[in-house]
This record gives structure tokens, sequence and C-alpha cells, in this order.
């Protein structure tokens, strides 16, 4: 009883702190129209802001990755939090359009910490046919944290400038991360029942492991469409549709939380209950979420009027069923000796390949045509995404019957 209300308090603290990295980050797009008119610069730079924080991103997290498969990982996440919280609260003093980019790729530093090693600490808390909704749960904090970003920079930046928002998002995330010193450590792979392979602990061996590179790939065209759309939607409200900023970022942030709850801990719950039937289920309920969902995407980006947002709500919620099994088909690909590290390699793929790219590609694009047209690129980038997770079905690790007594190898 006691391990696993520990294990509760660990995913419920984890999932908070979850929520602040994405609304530090997700502030930036709900301002981004009035940080455009005060630096006076285009789409294009402006999208230069995620890449840059990405790239950070991106290098920071091999690193973590070596140093949490290592060392206490709780200690990791601490200083995680504490980066990229004080990076957040020196935006409110930022006056030219360079100090911000600064401060953006600072952030990615903090996040990176925290990205790397949350998952695999919830890994050792949760066995295998449970971690599609313990993960499920964490994630819901990705959406639900891009909606709040949204509601706190629409809310505040109108009446107290765009700077404010950031100055108020910072605290909770620097409280959270020190939270995390209180937090019991879980032995690694103390809750694994698959036996390991050299495909599964050993870093050479992951080079040939189809399970997580097929996770992985989905996941960097998920991560390439959702990125963009995340990043430009409110701009595309307010530019294309006529609403004010401060209306967009309000709709598309509630129409964003209550899919981040609902569709995050469906998906996890899914997943879960088909595993023991068919070990591709977290693939297949991933996949089948990117597909299903390019038909109401795109009534949402080409059709004005009034089924803009219920497609809107809909292409959203298809999409984030993928959270929880996802993450868990990447945790569940490895074993715990080098679990962070993969993770770390899986930050590093699917960010080169996704929001790296997406929001300056998109911005560029937008120069050149409309950001309608740009949009296109999400949806071409769903279709790849549920391609490459139905084919990665196969390649799954099998978990154990119920009735047997020794694990199945990964």
């Amino acid at each position: 009883m006691r391990s696993r209300s520990q294990a509760w308090t660990a995913l419920g603290l984890l999932t908070a702190l979850n929520l602040f990295n994405y609304v530090d980050r997700y502030v930036l797009p709900a301002v981004q129209p009035e940080v455009q008119k005060e630096f006076h610069v285009s789409d294009a730079q402006i999208g230069f802001l995620t890449t840059s924080f990405f790239l950070c991103y991106m290098v920071a997290a091999p690193v973590m990755g070596w140093l949490a498969d290592r060392y206490p990982r709780r200690v990791l996440i601490c200083l995680g939090g504490l980066v990229w919280s004080g990076a957040t609260l020196l935006t409110y003093y930022t006056h030219t359009f360079n100090e911000l980019l600064v401060r953006h790729t600072v952030v990615g530093v903090g996040e990176a910490t925290f990205a790397t090693i949350a998952p695999a600490f919830i890994a050792d808390y949760f066995p295998e046919e449970k971690r599609g909704r313990a993960l499920g749960f964490f994630n819901v904090a990705l959406p639900l944290g891009v909606a709040l970003g949204y509601a706190v920079g629409g809310w505040l930046a109108p009446t107290h400038g765009w700077r404010a928002p950031f100055y108020v998002a910072a605290l909770p995330g620097a409280v959270l991360a020190l939270a995390m010193l209180a937090v019991r450590e879980p032995e690694r792979g103390a809750s694994d029942h698959l036996r390991p392979t050299s495909q599964g602990t050993a870093l050479r061996g992951l080079l040939h492991n189809p399970a997580f590179w097929t996770a992985t790939l989905g996941m960097a065209m998920l991560t390439f469409s959702l990125g963009g759309l995340s990043v430009w939607m409110p701009t595309f409200l307010s530019r294309m549709r006529g609403l004010t900023l401060k209306q967009a970022n309000f709709y598309f942030g509630i129409i964003t939380g209550v899919n981040a709850i609902v569709a995050t801990l469906v998906g996890g719950w899914i997943a879960d209950r088909m595993l023991r039937r068919n070990a591709g289920a977290n693939y297949w309920v991933a996949g089948f979420g990117m597909a299903a969902g390019i038909l109401p995407m795109a009534v949402a980006i080409f059709v004005p009027g009034r089924w803009m947002f219920p497609a809107i709500a809909m292409g959203e919620f298809l999409v984030f069923l993928n959270a929880g099994p996802l993450n868990a088909a990447i945790v569940n690909s490895v074993g715990a000796n080098i679990r962070a590290t993969a993770l770390a390699v899986n930050i590093f793929v699917l960010h080169l390949l996704g929001d790296v790219l997406s929001a300056p590609v998109i911005g560029k694009l937008s120069d050149m045509t409309s950001l309608q047209t740009a949009f296109s690129l999400a949806l071409v980038a769903n279709a790849l995404s549920a391609a490459v997770l139905f084919y990665g079905a196969r390649f799954a690790p099998r978990l154990p019957q119920r009735t047997e007594q020794a694990p199945l190898p990964l």
C-alpha cells in the first residue's frame, strides 16, 4: 500500500511539474503577434525562436540521459525545473529580439532535463500493463499546459503587456521542482516484467531496435504536426479567421484543455486494455489517432464558418489519443539500465525531424503563400506518422500471459 501511495505521489508531482513545463513553453505562442509588433520581426524569424529552443533542448538531452542512468534522477529533475523557471522569469526583463532568443534557448536546457528523465522515473514505479495509463496521466499535462499557456497569455497580455504572463508562469515550476527532493528514488527496473536483451539493454543494440525506432519516427512526425499547429494556431485564428488575439487564445485554450483531460486518458486506458491481447496495441491506438485526425484537421484549416471549432476539437481529440500509448511504447522497448539515454535519443530525433523544422518551415511558407496553405504540411506529417506506427506494431515486445511464470524477451 505504501509503495502504491509513493508511486501515485511521484506521478502526481511529476505531472504538475510537466504542466508548468508546458505553460512556460506556450505562453510565447499566445503573445506572438504582440512580440512581432514590438520587435518588427517576420513569421520566419518568430518561428526561429522555437527552432533555437529545440536545438538547445536536443543537444542537452543526450547529456542529461547519460547522467540520469548513473546518478539520482530526482536531483537532476529539480535542477532542470529551477533552470527553466528562472529563464522564464528573465523573459519579463527582455527588451530586444536577440535577448528573447537567448532566453528561449536557455529554457531548452532545463526542459531537456525533465523530459528525458521523468518517463523513465515513472516506468520504475508502474509495470508495463499500467504504463499507458500512468504516462497518459502524466501527458495530460502537455495539452492542458498548452491550453493554460494560451489562457494566461491571452488574459494578461492585452491589459498588462506581453511580458507579464512570463512573470506569473515562473514561480509554480520552481516550487514544484524543489518538492521533487522529497520524492523517493525508485530502483531502476523495479517494475519491469520483460526479460532484457541486447537490443533493449545495450546502446549498440539500440541502433537495431525496430520497436524503438518506429515509435520514435512516428512520434517525430506527430511532433512536426502538433508542434507547428500549436505554435501558429492562435495567430491563424486571429489573422485568417478574424478573431481577436484574446478570443483566439481563449477558444483554442478551452478546446485543448478539455481534450487534454479526456483524450489523453482515454488513449492510455484503451491501449492498456488491449495490450495483453495485442502486443502492438500502443502502436495501433496511436496510429489510428493520427490517421483519423486528418479529415477534421483539414476541415478546421480550410473550411471557415461554424464547423471550424468542432473540427478543431475532433482533430485534437484523435491526435491526443496517442500521448500515453506512444510514451509507453518507447519505455517498454528498452531496458531500465539505458532507458533515460534511450529517451534522450528519442527526444533528439523527434525534435530534429519535428518541431525544430515545423515552426520555421510553416512560418516561411506562410510568408510566401498564406498560413492556411502552410498548415497543409501538418496533414502530410499526420499521414506519415500513422503509416510508420502501423508498420511498427509488428515489432512491439510481447508481455507474458497472466498464467505464465517466465517473462518473454524484449
